[in-house]
């Protein structure tokens, strides 16, 4: 089956080698590829954050867990492995806590946060990652913008726009969330493992270390925030939530590193993701408003996406 995949985030470029996998043709069309696209700007952990539905959410996660595992296990080009996690948090386990493996309540190791739960779980580095997906595609991505799905050709469109999908879809339930974060050198932090901060979801707070390899060296993503904007906002970094961080981080007792760069992208957020064959057009299945979980949930959205082929 000649497959046609529209959009070239890391859902897009899993589906589409998830397809390929299975034997399809699959030929990728985006407006935007690399480190212009939102995956790029992503701290890219394995992480379920603000996603419904909750079962359908805890199966992709899981699915995408064992393979992104398998990936650190087999595949170092892919730019996966699995470090330590530590989500701050003085209640009751997650929601997604039956499907972590082991997770360990623990004392937390920054000021000020007696508890967390610890695991372990897969990180991914964007700057790796993204180019050895587009690495197993047979052909170049196609750059172009799409106006009409409709008008995409191929025996079945699979459709990871992520936000475009709004003006695509007419989806009102799409909206656009804005992430902003902080690139240091690793100061004083400890490389192996990720801290997550959710307590306060209006000022959330998060590590993200990636390890120094052959063209990407070590560095520190910083975060976040999640914040309803336009489809248009310009992605100019704001300096309060830069200064929000900076004091977090320090309230905390961590010290990073210099800021080497900020960076900001608007996330596809839909309160549940969209995974399914379009009512009015046979040969549509949709595949996007991850919101923050492309990496955390894109290889068993992936594997949906086959099933419905089938």
């Amino acid at each position: 089956m000649q497959i046609t995949v529209v959009g070239a985030g890391v859902v897009g470029l899993t589906a589409a080698v998830t397809l390929l996998q299975a034997g399809h043709d699959v030929h990728v069309i985006a407006a935007a590829t690399g480190d212009a696209t939102t995956s790029a700007v992503a701290g890219a952990i394995w992480l379920p954050f603000q996603a419904g539905p909750p079962e359908a959410v805890k199966r992709w996660a899981v699915r995408s867990r064992i393979w992104l595992e398998a990936l650190a296990a087999s595949a170092p080009a892919a730019g996966v492995d699995v470090i330590d996690v530590v989500v701050i948090d003085d209640g009751a386990p997650p929601w997604w806590a039956d499907v972590v493996g082991p997770l360990a309540r623990v004392a937390a190791p920054v000021i000020g946060a007696p508890l967390a739960w610890r695991f372990r779980a897969p990180r991914i580095d964007p700057r790796l990652h993204l180019p050895w997906l587009e690495s197993r595609l047979q052909r170049p991505i196609e750059r172009a913008r799409i106006d009409r799905l409709a008008d995409v050709p191929g025996d079945a469109i699979v459709n990871a726009t992520g936000l475009g999908a709004r003006s695509l879809t007419g989806d009102a339930a799409l909206e656009a969330r804005f992430g902003q974060v902080l690139v240091t050198e690793p100061g004083e932090l400890e490389l192996g493992v990720s801290l997550n901060d959710d307590r306060d979801a209006g000022a959330m707070f998060y590590t993200i270390p990636r390890h120094g390899r052959p063209g990407a060296p070590a560095e520190v993503v910083i975060g976040g925030c999640s914040l309803p904007r336009p489809d248009d906002d310009p992605l100019t970094t704001d300096p309060d939530l830069r200064a929000r961080m900076e004091r977090q981080a320090a309230a905390l007792g961590l010290r990073p590193g210099a800021v080497v760069r900020e960076r900001a992208g608007l996330r596809p957020y839909r309160p549940t993701v969209r995974v399914e064959r379009d009512g009015a057009d046979p040969r549509l299945i949709h595949d996007y408003g991850h919101g923050g979980n492309g990496y955390t949930l894109a290889r068993g959205c992936a594997e949906d996406v086959v099933a419905l082929l089938r």
